[in-house]
């Protein structure tokens, strides 16, 4: 077996080649945004569950939790999500409760 030698090029002049060293680049976490369900007089209860059940994933239990707060406190936080997920579950929100005539409100803020 021949031994294999690295290959080189006669029109490159023989210099090595200096590199800069990487600078560590540090990325910034996306903001997040919190989506808040409102408070109404006339969407049910069981919809609102079911919506943080669909949309948040959330369990029964925690939807349940969700739901009282909301009753209760007028706004509760559904999720915390980065800007586009957060948009798209408001958008997904609104969608459920005008096909099922409900005026439940959703909306985002920063957090």
């Amino acid at each position: 077996m021949s031994e294999r030698r690295p290959r080189v090029d006669e029109d490159e002049p023989d210099v090595a080649t200096a590199t800069r060293p990487r600078t560590a680049r540090k990325l910034q976490k996306p903001k997040l945004y919190k989506v808040l369900l409102h408070n109404d007089d006339y969407t049910t209860m069981e919809f609102v569950v079911l919506v943080l059940m669909g949309v948040f994933h959330r369990s029964e239990t925690d939807a349940v939790q969700i739901m009282l707060h909301v009753h209760k406190n007028g706004v509760g936080v559904a999720g915390v999500y980065t800007r586009e997920v957060a948009e798209t579950r408001v958008v997904q929100v609104e969608g459920l409760a005008q096909r099922h005539e409900f005026p439940l409100r959703c909306s985002m803020e920063e957090a």
